[in-house]
């Protein structure tokens, strides 16, 4: 009996995960600025070319920050061109989360800077980040 309650329960919850779109969720990048720890992380843990969905995560120790408006925005330098550049979209999705899409011309490592403005105060942190 407890065999099969177990089993009506897991189904259930694999039933819930998949109709819901939840995944989990990879870090992809952690960087720590003075107040604030950004998270970077996607379903696979890595960006790649073409389009890439995210989420950004602000955090204050365990507990999430509500940084108000956040972009992104990477470069990447190519020798004897104009640097390749991209931006991307961001919608809030929570205190202190953002889900977001860049889309990618080509695989490289980007510099990358957010920037934040909001009622934790303004701020922004560069970091290069791997396209693969």
């Amino acid at each position: 009996m407890k065999r099969v309650i177990a089993a009506v329960l897991g189904l259930l919850m694999s039933t819930t995960v998949a109709s819901t779109g939840w995944s989990a969720e990879k870090v992809i990048q952690t960087h720590k600025t003075k107040d604030v720890t950004i998270t970077l992380k996607n379903g696979s843990g890595q960006l790649t070319k073409g389009k890439n969905s995210f989420v950004l995560e602000f955090a204050t120790g365990d507990k999430p920050v509500d940084v108000g408006k956040v972009t992104v925005h990477t470069t990447m330098a190519m020798p004897g061109m104009a640097p390749m550049t991209a931006g991307a979209t961001l919608t809030p999705d929570g205190p202190g989360r953002y889900r977001g899409s860049i889309d990618f011309a080509d695989t490289g490592t980007r510099q990358t800077t957010v920037s934040w403005d909001g009622p934790a105060g303004r701020g922004s942190a560069k970091f290069s980040l791997p396209v693969r």
